[in-house]
């Protein structure tokens, strides 16, 4: 009768660690389970999916603001330069693109197109049917001090109704970083103490 006491107690014993074992494993298990799903929704959260013209969807990469300073310092420049450059022969377009332009810069730009308006270019832009376009060859930008020093390296080319002339433009200036994007000014930079280095002409050709 002893033994048998023994045998069912030995018995109990072993159910119950096995009991206590499985429970271990089966939390363990659930625990592992939840922070996965938890570290994939993190991930998912950080994927951005861009959909093409083409509806090809791309992945866009999460990154810090600081990955994207050349980058998005670099696009600054070229969009300033093409809506002070760029221009048709009327008023409004000049205008407005000038406007676009005073958004992403300090004073050094306004009065580069006061100077510009007084001596009456604009005028002659409109009386005498030009239009000019502006290209991008290269920019040096450093990013090792601040505020970011940058020079822009381009072609302006002017069409007119009897030549087409194709000027060197070479400017300067800073890149100062801004609290936060607005509409106007999409990458939250501004340009200061911008001017032209060079703009010789280069070629001249008929029309």
């Amino acid at each position: 009768m002893l033994q048998h006491l023994k045998n069912i107690d030995t018995a109990f014993k072993h159910v119950r660690l096995f009991s206590a074992v499985l429970i271990i494993s089966c939390t363990l298990l659930c625990g592992y389970c939840i922070y996965y799903c938890l570290q994939k929704i993190s991930d998912a959260g950080q994927k951005v999916y861009v959909i093409t013209t083409d509806g090809k969807a791309i992945q866009a990469e999460f990154s810090t603001r600081k990955d994207n300073i050349p980058v998005e310092a670099k696009d600054h420049i070229i969009t300033f330069h093409r809506y002070f450059f760029s221009f048709s022969p009327d008023e409004k377009a000049i205008e407005n693109n000038i406007k676009k332009a005073l958004y992403l810069a300090d004073e050094s730009a306004k009065q580069q197109y006061d100077a510009l308006k007084e001596k009456g270019y604009y005028n002659s832009v409109v009386s005498g049917n030009v239009s000019q376009t502006i290209s991008c060859d290269s920019i040096s930008l450093n990013t090792s001090t601040y505020p970011y020093y940058f020079r822009f390296f381009g072609k302006q080319q002017i069409i007119r109704s009897s030549v087409a002339i194709t000027r060197n433009l070479v400017t300067e200036g800073y890149l100062r970083e801004l609290n936060e994007r607005t509409e106007n000014n999409s990458h939250a930079f501004l340009i200061e103490k911008w001017f032209t280095v060079d703009n010789a002409i280069l070629s001249t050709s008929k029309r």
